[in-house]
């Protein structure tokens, strides 16, 4: 039976704290909450199970949205209409990214912002990303533009960095001949 989880919103404190590292292979719990959070942001991306379940569109989340300073991220891609690839790293590290800069056009979002904020956000292009699967077996993936983006901004949940902190206050918008837009 699926249940939407509770996602903390920008004003709570923990959202701003360094997680910790997580013990491997991880628990039944936190298992079972990965299991969730695939659910979740499944359904969120299939139009009539959002409208269902009130649920708004997302592709990661990161345990402290939860309330959980663990270095656990789950992102759900839609490579394709209605195909999904699971993304779960734990204690995941950036080991290398391009020199390439991109930005999504239309910005980011964030279930844990429940606001529209414009501008936008610049991350690398192309990273590659090391961490551990739930069992405790060294992964590696290498990933470019959204998944890339996606990818950043749940590592960056890790740190107690949200989004829009990364958005230049002064001048918010690149254009095409500053930053490629995705």
């Amino acid at each position: 039976m699926f249940k939407p989880l509770k996602i903390l919103d920008d004003s709570h404190k923990i959202l701003r704290k360094i997680s910790k590292e997580v013990e491997l292979p991880l628990s039944k719990e936190d298992k079972d909450t990965i299991k969730q959070i695939i659910a979740h942001l499944k359904y969120s991306q299939i139009e009539k199970y959002a409208e269902k379940y009130d649920l708004r569109p997302g592709m990661g989340l990161a345990f402290p949205q939860l309330g959980e300073l663990k270095r656990i991220i789950v992102i759900v891609h839609e490579y394709e209409e209605d195909k999904f690839k699971n993304y779960v790293i734990v204690n995941p590290k950036i080991i290398s990214h391009s020199e390439e800069m991109v930005a999504l056009e239309t910005g980011e979002g964030c279930l844990s912002v429940n606001r529209d904020i414009e501008g936008h956000v610049p991350r690398y292009a192309r990273i590659t990303i090391t961490g551990y699967d739930p069992d405790g077996n060294k992964i590696s993936i290498r990933a470019r533009e959204d998944l890339s983006v996606a990818l950043q901004h749940e590592v960056d949940h890790l740190d107690g960095i949200l989004f829009y902190d990364k958005i230049n206050k002064k001048k918010p918008f690149f254009n095409e001949n500053e930053i490629r837009l995705i």
